[in-house]
């Protein structure tokens, strides 16, 4: 994203086969966990705790990569903020899976992407001012 003309559309279909993935984890939970254990696997035990702390552990990882993109070119400010957004809040959701008890697909798929979505929009907007050049 920091450079002119670079293709990233692989990059992007890569994200996609991996969304897949957890949708199929999502259904197959569904498939086999009551429809009564849904609400449970849904909340868990942590969800406040999972869409606060993976904003606060990208904002490193998001200040690093907004750093890096201010020293290249990317075409579109924007979107190049967002894709550092969603790296970020990728990387602090794998740091805090490893504290996280809660581990059920429904969980995974519904919290942390909140948190990543907030870190996600957080790149957009940052980047959109901070990456012009």
């Amino acid at each position: 994203m920091g450079r002119p003309g670079v293709p990233w559309q692989a990059a992007a279909l890569a994200l996609l086969l991996l969304a897949a993935a957890v949708v199929a984890a999502v259904l197959l939970e569904l498939f086999a966990v009551p429809a009564q254990g849904w609400m449970p696997a849904l909340v868990g035990r942590h969800a406040a705790f999972c869409v606060f702390f993976i904003p606060v552990l990208a904002v490193s990882p998001l200040a690093g990569f907004l750093f890096a993109l201010r020293n290249g070119a990317p075409d579109d400010p924007g979107q190049a903020g967002t894709v550092a957004g969603f790296a970020a809040g990728a990387i602090a959701a794998a740091i805090y899976a490893w504290h996280c008890p809660d581990d059920s697909p429904l969980f995974v798929a519904v919290w942390y992407t909140a948190g990543i979505a907030a870190v996600t929009a957080c790149g957009f907007l940052i980047g959109r001012r901070f990456l012009r050049w």
